[in-house]
């Protein structure tokens, strides 16, 4: 339980991403071609749903016909949101706890109470 409530009082610090730390300014994910063309395609699925919700507006379309495609744009981007942070679990994580490094744990779970806020 004090466990729980030390990472509920870290809410507000910043994740070690966010700090000025030389090392997690150069952090990058080299991804093989399948996973970025995957993650490329989702992405440009999306950006076309929210270019046909705008031109929706522009048309002035019923507001549950927007809503439920704004709906579906929520379902994509939390399909792809699943994708990155599996591949992130398998790859990322993985690797650094297999490597010994401490912070791991905490950056996991400081990330996943910024997705699930």
């Amino acid at each position: 339980m004090e466990q729980e409530k030390e990472y509920l009082d870290n809410e507000t610090t910043p994740a070690p991403a966010e700090q000025d730390s030389p090392q997690c300014s150069c952090r990058k994910k080299e991804r093989s071609d399948k996973e970025y063309k995957n993650l490329q395609n989702r992405l440009s699925r999306i950006e076309g749903q929210v270019r046909g919700v705008k031109k929706m507006l522009e048309n002035d379309a019923y507001c549950p016909d927007i809503l439920i495609q704004v709906s579906a744009i929520n379902a994509a981007l939390n399909s792809f949101n699943r994708l990155l942070l599996a591949n992130h679990i398998r790859t990322c994580v993985a690797d650094d706890i297999r490597d010994g490094k401490p912070d791991t744990i905490d950056e996991f779970v400081t990330m996943l109470q910024k997705l699930m806020r």
